[in-house]
C-alpha cells in the first residue's frame, strides 16, 4: 500500500470512529413506595440502538414524542448514566473517561436546547452567559479577550453586539436561540446535539436559524445530531436520518434515500402523515392512518414492536427482534418483511 493510500484508509478510518453508538440502552427505574422505594417496572427509554456518524455530516434523528431521541441525544452528551452498550468519541470509550478527559469531552460536545428561554440563566445577561463556558473551561483567562470573543460570537450568530448587556426576557424567542447556538459555539465544539433546536421558533424564524446552523457548519467544520419531529426541515439539513420507534432505531439511510424510497412501514407511515403544500393535491390523496394505539415503553410487545399497528406484520414478527440490517448500500432497516 502507497503512503497516499495508507493516509486515505486512515481518514477513512478516523472518520467512522468520530462516533459510534453500540447496542445503547437507557431504562429508566418505575419506584413504589414512600419510606422504603423498591423497583417495580422499567421505562425502556432507548434499547438497544447502533449508529456510527462522520466528522462533518448531520445526522437527522426524527419519530414521535416518546420514542427515545432526546433521551439518545442526552446519553451521548453524558447527562445521563446508560444503562448499557458503548459510545466511542474519536476511538474512546466515552463511559471510562476520569474527570480531566470527561471536562475535555464535554468541551468538544456542546447542545442547543429546545426551549431558548428556560435553558438561559434569566439573572445572567447575554455577555456574561457566553463568557461562562470559557472562564469554565479556562479557554480564554483574560477577562478583556472574553468580553472581545463574546461580541464575536455575537457577530457571528447575526446578532447586535448591544446584545450583550441584555437579559434573556429583552429579547424575541429566535434572538434567545441565537444566544444558545453562541454559547455552544464558545468552547470551539466539534459535535454539537441539537434537539428540537428550531421546533419553538415561528416558520420564518426556523429558516434563518437553520441557514445559521448550515453556515457554522461549514465554516468550522462542525458535526450534528439534529434531534427533531419536522421532517422537512430535517429532509433540508441532514446529511443522513435515522428513525426511532418505541426505543427502537428502525430504519437510517442518506436523506434522499429514505424520503424517496423509504422502506420500513413505520417510516413510511411517518412520510405519509406530511400534509402536500398543493390543496388539491392534498384534497385528492388517499390518507393511510396507522391504527392502534403506541405501546407503552414499560411494557413494550415482544419481537418487532411496531408489528401492533404494522399492515405487513405476520406472525413471525410477534417471535423474534428483526435484525438491523443492509438492505441496499448504505440504507438499513429492521424489519422481517421487506
Amino acid at each position: 500500500m502507497s503512503a497516499v493510500e495508507e493516509t486515505a484508509s486512515a481518514s477513512a478510518a478516523q472518520q467512522m470512529d468520530f462516533l459510534q453508538v453500540n447496542d445503547l440502552r437507557m431504562y429508566f427505574p418505575v419506584t413504589e413506595g414512600i419510606l422504603i422505594q423498591r423497583k417495580v417496572a422499567e421505562v425502556k427509554a432507548v434499547d438497544g440502538i447502533s449508529f456510527s456518524m462522520h466528522k462533518g455530516e448531520t445526522l437527522g434523528l426524527v419519530g414521535e414524542s416518546g420514542c427515545g431521541k432526546t433521551t439518545t441525544g442526552r446519553c451521548i452528551l453524558q447527562l445521563e448514566k446508560i444503562t448499557s452498550g458503548q459510545i466511542r468519541y474519536d476511538g474512546n470509550d466515552v463511559t471510562a473517561f476520569n474527570k480531566a478527559e470527561m471536562s475535555a469531552y464535554r468541551q468538544d460536545v456542546q447542545v442547543i436546547f429546545q426551549d431558548p428561554f428556560s435553558s438561559l440563566n434569566p439573572r445572567m445577561k447575554i455577555g456574561e452567559i457566553l463568557a461562562e463556558p470559557m472562564r469554565v473551561h479556562k479557554i480564554i483567562t483574560n477577562k478583556q479577550d472574553r468580553d472581545k470573543r463574546v461580541m464575536e460570537l455575537l457577530n457571528i450568530c447575526g446578532l447586535s453586539t448591544r446584545f450583550a448587556d441584555r437579559y434573556p426576557h429583552e429579547m424575541s424567542g429566535g434572538q434567545r436561540q441565537r444566544v444558545g447556538i453562541a454559547r455552544a459555539l464558545s468552547v470551539d465544539p466539534k459535535f454539537i446535539v441539537c434537539d428540537e433546536a428550531v421546533s419553538a421558533l415561528d416558520v420564518s424564524i426556523q429558516a434563518q436559524v437553520i441557514n445559521l446552523l448550515e453556515d457554522l457548519r461549514e465554516e468550522f467544520g462542525l458535526t450534528y445530531l439534529f434531534i427533531s419531529h419536522d421532517l422537512s426541515v430535517v429532509r433540508h439539513i441532514c446529511h443522513r436520518v435515522a428513525v426511532m420507534y418505541l426505543g427502537k432505531m428502525v430504519e437510517l439511510a442518506d436523506c434522499d434515500e429514505l424520503f424517496d424510497n423509504p422502506i420500513h412501514p413505520y417510516t413510511r407511515a411517518l412520510l405519509d402523515a406530511v400534509p402536500i403544500p398543493d390543496p388539491t393535491i392534498e384534497a385528492a390523496r388517499a390518507h393511510k392512518i396507522v391504527t392502534g394505539e403506541i405501546p407503552s415503553p414499560m411494557n413494550p410487545p415482544p419481537g418487532c414492536v411496531f408489528h401492533p399497528r404494522c399492515s405487513l406484520a405476520v406472525d413471525g414478527c410477534k417471535q423474534g427482534v428483526p435484525e438491523f440490517r443492509e438492505v441496499k448500500p448504505n440504507h438499513w432497516v429492521a424489519c422481517t418483511e421487506v
